[in-house]
């Protein structure tokens, strides 16, 4: 396991291990206001006392009327930065790089958080949607960078850019959903020029040091695709790509027979094998030997486990001092916890454990 450990440097910060706490949404913790609450602190005290190396916080609305859900976390004015700056001083205090994840739900906007849902362009299938226009894209953009703003002054050392899931960004970046004729349409550079108008605000307005992660969806909408969305967004500044999925279940690549992992994981190492700037790979890795794995051969710089670190905020010290781990119980159809948390097999298991 001793890959799994070993530190790494992303613009001068030192990163103590390669195990990363994703930006895993905390259904009903937050109020409609989208301030942070003393569960949300616990939630990410707790998590980062367990050892991982980066901390991600969870998708964090730059508009509220783009929010996924009323519950999201918020940071579309300055009220959201003293919650948010309790946040990042725990991940710190935890010896973990702080970054927060900040987003918009462009398409896929709820009618509970807003009427009208907009994106790149309207979709047929959904009456209430409708296509940005240049002003409000324009608007977006600048929403984007005061919440990195506000996220560097609340202490984080970067932000990830939520360009995956079929969310606004990635709903740009995919001509399945981009049909635009425009400046933010047609080729590639169209499609990503949103994206790539934040990332180099950012980068004013920030400074060099402040890291700028991106999420990117791999089948946007084929890995092809999605190979050159990394290519392009590294050219244009991006200091860490975290690969997961566009929001589709079309157009999946097929991984080797030989390859142990699944999909999204397989788009990962595709997508490292032709870059340079480090990446985290993601979903149903769950376990040390296949963590450690990804990074001792070169196919990861980062291993993300989300439900793992659900199930067992101490996943990586376990790991680390060879200890048990809590294992996450892969609840069917969907995961528990993101009903009740406090439902979550793993979870009263291990509740049940510490009270012997």
């Amino acid at each position: 396991m001793s890959g799994l450990f070993s530190e790494y440097i992303l613009n001068g910060n030192p990163i103590k291990n390669r195990v990363v706490l994703p930006p895993m949404v905390t259904p009903h913790f937050t109020g409609a206001d989208g301030i942070v609450t003393g569960k949300n602190i616990r939630h990410y005290t707790q998590r980062t006392a367990g050892g991982a190396g980066i901390v991600i916080v969870e998708a964090t609305a730059v508009q509220k009327d783009g929010r996924l859900a009323p519950y999201q976390l918020g940071l579309w004015n300055d009220q959201f930065i003293p919650g948010m700056a309790t946040i990042a001083t725990t991940i710190k205090e935890g010896e973990a790089l702080a970054l927060i994840q900040i987003h918009h739900a462009g398409l896929v906007t709820p009618e509970s958080v807003f009427p009208v849902c907009k994106g790149p362009s309207a979709d047929e299938k959904n009456p209430r949607s409708q296509a940005l226009t240049t002003s409000e894209i324009e608007t977006l953009c600048e929403d984007f960078i005061a919440a990195a703003v506000r996220a560097k002054s609340a202490g984080f050392e970067g932000v990830e850019l939520h360009g995956a899931h079929g969310y606004l960004l990635n709903q740009f970046a995919s001509p399945m959903f981009n049909n635009r004729e425009d400046e933010y349409g047609g080729t590639l550079v169209g499609r990503l020029k949103l994206a790539t108008d934040i990332i180099h605000g950012i980068r004013m307005a920030c400074g060099p040091a402040f890291i700028i992660g991106y999420r990117m969806g791999a089948n946007s909408p084929q890995l092809d695709d999605g190979v050159e969305i990394a290519k392009y967004l590294e050219s244009q500044g991006v200091d860490l790509l975290h690969v997961s999925h566009g929001g589709s279940l079309q157009n999946l690549p097929r991984p080797p027979k030989e390859f142990e992992y699944n999909w999204i994981v397989y788009s990962g190492t595709v997508v490292k094998s032709m870059i340079k700037v480090p990446v985290i790979v993601v979903n149903e890795i769950k376990t040390p030997e296949r963590a450690a794995y990804l990074v001792e051969n070169n196919l990861a710089d980062f291993v993300a486990l989300g439900r793992p670190i659900l199930a067992d905020p101490a996943w990586a010290n376990h790991v680390k001092n060879n200890q048990p781990v809590n294992i996450c119980s892969s609840c069917k159809p969907k995961c528990r916890w993101y009903d009740a948390a406090d439902q979550c097999p793993a979870v009263k298991r291990l509740s049940e454990s510490s009270e012997k």
